[in-house]
């Protein structure tokens, strides 16, 4: 029997068609592509059939989950949690016991080599994997067996793609994120705590629209997401840029909006679309309501303490760095006014010489 596709799923929940492809846009900007490939993720999601979808929760606190059910966007929780086939989650699933893992195991023979496996939480390996179990077996045999036959498997926030608080020193469970146990295969990270839902959703689309997921970084997180400093699109960079931040969370600056670096942002150093896709519905993000990113996108953010101390040595091009640039752009401007009030006095001096007289210019043009 013929699978149903993406866009037959979303008409038949009563999805209009206007809004498909509004979907279908805010997933082909997001991925960083130009309106030309607009018609292309459109007939991939109109005639590919959904990817059956499996869901495993090990060492977590659920976030990520929680993160994707309440997504703002029309489309993109209602993809997540049926649009896309998402044939087990144990968060949200009324199947339980024997039940429910009989059919995520016979799912994934049914469909080996086509479903797409999602991992919340990292997987212990102390007490002989025995801290994480599911139906009676150790984390770590649940994850190998569905990892075997997945088309692509993705690390879903931060403890499954780095670890995150469940591998904090001196981690007595001996937790480890999913790409240091499946080392045969490759392992999309998007990482997070939790991570931004369209973000889950745009790297499934991808992986539909063109048979493979994203270009990854170095950390195997999709470029198109994870490829920008969240300093670099923040709307404070001006304050930073001048020197001028908050030094205490109830001062005037922190009123005024002033650059949060001091009070610890990991801004600077941390990789992710937050500034841009934002959170809430497109509402705000930390640094907009007011706290510092503590960058729980990135590999050991957990054990980076204590999170409300700045980092003094993030560099600044041709300034140093932000502890002295103010000094420095003060030095700056005072140079450039000086040099400016010596041009000028040049340019006065010129122009105020006394020509030369008649006789001498007379024997100059002869």
């Amino acid at each position: 029997m013929q699978k149903e596709t993406f866009y037959e799923a979303v008409h038949r929940n009563g999805v209009s068609r206007r809004d498909f492809l509004k979907f279908c846009l805010m997933m082909t900007a997001s991925l960083g592509f130009d309106y030309s490939m607009f018609p292309t993720v459109v007939k991939a999601l109109e005639s590919k059939p959904r990817p059956p979808v499996y869901w495993l929760n090990f060492a977590a606190c659920t976030c990520c989950t929680e993160s994707v059910i309440k997504a703002a966007h029309p489309l993109a929780s209602e993809a997540i949690l049926s649009i896309i086939s998402l044939d087990y989650m144990e968060t949200i699933q009324a199947a339980a016991g024997h039940q429910a893992e009989e059919i995520i195991s016979k799912g994934m023979k049914e469909n080996a080599g086509e479903y797409i496996l999602l991992v919340e939480g990292s997987v212990p390996f102390g007490a002989e994997g025995m801290y994480c179990s599911i139906g009676g077996r150790p984390a770590i045999e649940v994850l190998k067996e569905a990892a075997a036959n997945a088309k692509l498997i993705m690390s879903i926030g931060a403890c499954s793609s780095f670890g995150c608080i469940t591998t904090a020193d001196p981690n007595p469970t001996e937790c480890k994120p999913i790409y240091k146990i499946i080392t045969d295969k490759q392992v999309v990270n998007v990482s997070g705590c939790p991570p931004i839902p369209d973000v889950i959703m745009g790297t499934i689309v991808h992986l539909i629209a063109f048979g493979e997921p994203p270009e990854v970084d170095l950390f195997h997180r999709p470029k198109a997401f994870y490829g920008v400093r969240i300093h670099d699109n923040c709307y404070r960079r001006a304050y930073f840029d001048s020197g001028m931040f908050v030094t205490k969370f109830d001062d005037e600056a922190a009123r005024q909006g002033y650059c949060l670096y001091k009070m610890g942002c990991r801004g600077p150093t941390t990789y992710n679309d937050c500034a841009v896709m934002k959170w809430n519905n497109g509402v705000s993000y930390p640094i907009q309501s007011g706290h510092p990113c503590i960058g729980c996108s990135e590999p050991g953010y957990w054990d980076n303490k204590p999170l409300y101390q700045h980092l003094s040595d993030v560099p600044y091009v041709g300034l140093g760095t932000p502890d002295n640039i103010g000094e420095a752009l003060a030095i700056g401007v005072a140079f450039a006014t000086g040099a400016h009030l010596v041009a000028s006095g040049v340019k006065k001096a010129r122009m105020k010489k006394p020509p030369e007289p008649p006789d001498e210019q007379k024997e100059k043009e002869e």
